[in-house]
């Protein structure tokens, strides 16, 4: 795949190609215009697959080691059958496009080969190639301690605003923020994760997608829905950290859109009256009176009491210093993961040429 642009631009430039030159022993030089020779693909076989990190619905992510410069990746791997089956054509798409498109310190990126992006297909899988972020699952320390201290929550918090605000100034909305989606990095700043429901977006979309505990009222309602999603996530993120508990929660997900669009939020006592307000002026139902969706967007978000002491130059810097930062012994550790069963996962059957159409590209 080439880098976006390159091929136009090659194709417009109308200037004439000059006759070859030649060193001082007559051996011919290419000239200036000739296009340089492409560089070799990487293939499956140059990675060594050392362990699985990370499993979803019809995927999972493996630590995977370049054979050649022993560098680490994460790779993820995704079921032709179970995507068509579940219907997720688009949304790989979307997660593909939208990760070419963005480049920020908060967000996980692609691996880049000679100004190419790494994703492949054969006719089983999709794979796309990313950097390995070594410090586990937001959620797992979260799970560990429970909750977290005020100051914690506000770091990662700050954060999360800077990613948000970025994905959005790009009309990318994200759709998918949870705690399980929050990678930390060796010195313990945040990288979201999992794309699959990002998507480029001018207007509304109407698709129901996320988890249950963090749709957005409008969503569940089918109403159609935009970048406001995000900052009704980040609400219920809040709380959660702080809580160790989402707002709205039920044994089943219908009990819990009722309780969501109920909108009915009981706050533990240990939580400040700032918090407290941030939260209910994220959680508002009507998505035009929501902090972050409004005139001023993410500065409204940025200006509220909770997080007067923040630096927001700084955030995006990474200079405000982690208040966790994870033990890692080496480049490939991956002790901060659960450890998961390497079953028969990989038994997908091939699908036809007329199904691997779809993806062809990508």
């Amino acid at each position: 795949m080439e880098a976006p642009g390159l091929a136009k631009a090659a194709a417009a430039d109308p200037s004439p190609r000059e006759s070859p030159r030649e060193t001082p022993d007559g051996a011919k030089l290419p000239s200036p215009g000739a296009p340089s020779p492409e560089p070799p693909a990487y293939r499956l076989q140059d990675f060594d697959t050392l362990a699985t990190v990370g499993t979803g619905t019809f995927g999972r992510v493996q630590l995977v080691k370049e054979k050649k410069a022993k560098h680490f990746f994460a790779l993820k791997v995704m079921s032709i059958p179970d995507v068509i089956r579940l219907k997720q054509e688009q949304h790989v798409h979307n997660e593909k496009s939208v990760l070419k498109e963005v480049s920020h310190p908060f967000l996980v990126k692609l691996a880049l080969f000679c100004f190419r992006f790494w994703t492949y297909h054969d006719e089983r899988f999709l794979y796309m190639l990313m950097e390995f972020v070594p410090g586990g699952e937001l959620f797992s320390y979260l799970r560990n301690r429970g909750r977290f201290a005020s100051n914690t929550g506000l770091f990662y918090s700050a954060e999360i605003v800077c990613a948000i605000e970025y994905l959005h100034s790009k009309e990318i909305v994200y759709r998918d923020l949870k705690p399980e989606n929050i990678l930390l990095d060796r010195d313990g700043h945040i990288k979201l994760t999992d794309f699959g429901f990002a998507k480029k977006l001018v207007d509304k979309t109407w698709t129901l997608c996320g988890t249950p505990e963090y749709l957005a009222p409008e969503v569940i309602q089918s109403k159609g829905h935009g970048r406001a999603v995000d900052w009704w996530a980040l609400g219920i993120l809040i709380f959660e950290m702080l809580s160790g508990f989402p707002p709205f929660f039920d044994d089943n997900p219908f009990g819990i859109y009722q309780k969501i669009l109920a909108g009915k939020i009981d706050f533990p006592r240990h939580l400040d009256f700032s918090v407290k307000d941030l939260v209910r002026k994220l959680l508002v139902v009507d998505r035009t009176r929501r902090l972050g969706n409004m005139k001023n967007g993410a500065d409204d978000v940025k200006r509220h009491r909770w997080f007067r002491t923040v630096d927001w130059e700084a955030v995006p810097q990474r200079k405000l210093k982690p208040p966790i930062v994870p033990k890692v012994c080496g480049e490939g550790d991956t002790s901060n993961f659960e450890a998961y069963p390497e079953n028969d996962w990989n038994t997908a059957p091939p699908v036809s040429p007329k199904d691997l159409e779809v993806f062809k590209n990508f």
